[in-house]
Protein backbone atom coordinates (compact mmCIF):
# COMPACT_ATOMS: atom_id res chain seq x y z
CA UNK A 1 0.00 0.00 0.00
CA UNK A 2 1.31 3.46 -0.92
CA UNK A 3 1.75 6.22 1.67
CA UNK A 4 -0.90 8.35 -0.02
CA UNK A 5 -3.37 5.44 0.19
CA UNK A 6 -2.81 5.02 3.94
CA UNK A 7 -3.30 8.66 5.02
CA UNK A 8 -6.69 9.75 3.65
CA UNK A 9 -6.82 13.29 5.07
CA UNK A 10 -5.97 15.27 8.22
CA UNK A 11 -8.85 15.79 10.64
CA UNK A 12 -9.34 19.44 11.57
CA UNK A 13 -11.57 19.31 14.63
CA UNK A 14 -11.87 21.60 17.63
CA UNK A 15 -10.39 18.95 19.91
CA UNK A 16 -7.59 18.21 17.48
CA UNK A 17 -6.45 21.78 17.04
CA UNK A 18 -7.05 23.27 20.49
CA UNK A 19 -6.16 20.35 22.76
CA UNK A 20 -3.81 18.03 20.90
CA UNK A 21 -1.56 20.25 18.75
CA UNK A 22 0.04 21.97 21.78
CA UNK A 23 0.94 18.42 22.91
CA UNK A 24 2.49 17.80 19.46
CA UNK A 25 -0.30 15.37 18.43
CA UNK A 26 -2.11 15.39 15.07
CA UNK A 27 -5.26 13.62 13.88
CA UNK A 28 -5.60 11.77 10.57
CA UNK A 29 -8.31 9.69 8.92
CA UNK A 30 -6.58 6.55 7.68
CA UNK A 31 -7.36 3.46 5.60
CA UNK A 32 -9.28 0.74 7.48
CA UNK A 33 -6.59 -1.90 6.96
CA UNK A 34 -3.65 0.35 7.85
CA UNK A 35 -1.56 -0.63 10.88
CA UNK A 36 0.25 1.67 13.30
CA UNK A 37 3.74 1.00 11.82
CA UNK A 38 2.42 1.68 8.30
CA UNK A 39 0.82 4.94 9.47
CA UNK A 40 4.08 5.98 11.13
CA UNK A 41 6.09 5.38 7.93
CA UNK A 42 3.48 7.19 5.80
CA UNK A 43 3.44 10.31 8.00
CA UNK A 44 7.25 10.43 8.07
CA UNK A 45 7.39 10.08 4.28
CA UNK A 46 4.62 12.57 3.40
CA UNK A 47 5.20 15.28 6.03
CA UNK A 48 8.96 14.80 6.68
CA UNK A 49 8.50 14.75 10.47
CA UNK A 50 9.81 12.19 12.95
CA UNK A 51 6.99 10.26 14.65
CA UNK A 52 7.25 9.17 18.28
CA UNK A 53 4.23 6.84 18.38
CA UNK A 54 0.77 6.27 16.88
CA UNK A 55 -2.57 5.54 18.56
CA UNK A 56 -5.35 4.10 16.38
CA UNK A 57 -9.13 4.20 16.95
CA UNK A 58 -11.73 2.25 14.94
CA UNK A 59 -15.22 3.68 14.47
CA UNK A 60 -18.30 1.75 13.34
CA UNK A 61 -20.56 3.54 10.87
CA UNK A 62 -23.85 4.81 12.25
CA UNK A 63 -27.15 3.33 11.09
CA UNK A 64 -29.19 5.79 9.07
CA UNK A 65 -32.69 5.68 7.67
CA UNK A 66 -34.29 7.63 4.83
CA UNK A 67 -38.02 7.02 4.54
CA UNK A 68 -38.43 3.26 4.13
CA UNK A 69 -34.79 2.60 3.24
CA UNK A 70 -32.33 1.65 5.91
CA UNK A 71 -28.60 2.08 5.47
CA UNK A 72 -25.30 2.54 7.24
CA UNK A 73 -22.52 5.08 7.03
CA UNK A 74 -19.10 3.58 6.30
CA UNK A 75 -16.75 2.40 9.04
CA UNK A 76 -13.61 4.51 9.46
CA UNK A 77 -10.34 4.66 11.35
CA UNK A 78 -8.66 7.60 13.09
CA UNK A 79 -4.97 7.87 13.99
CA UNK A 80 -3.52 10.13 16.67
CA UNK A 81 0.10 10.70 15.67
CA UNK A 82 2.53 12.02 18.28
CA UNK A 83 5.63 13.71 16.87
CA UNK A 84 9.03 13.87 18.52
CA UNK A 85 9.97 17.02 20.43
CA UNK A 86 10.81 19.93 18.15
CA UNK A 87 8.92 18.50 15.14
CA UNK A 88 5.73 19.97 13.69
CA UNK A 89 3.50 19.63 10.63
CA UNK A 90 2.33 22.56 8.50
CA UNK A 91 -1.02 22.07 6.77
CA UNK A 92 -1.32 24.23 3.68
Amino acid sequence: MFSTDIILFPLNTEKGTACLQPQNKYLFAVHLKATAPEIKKAVEKIYHAKVSFVNVLNFKGKKRRYRSRQGKRPDWKKAIVTLKKGEHIEFG
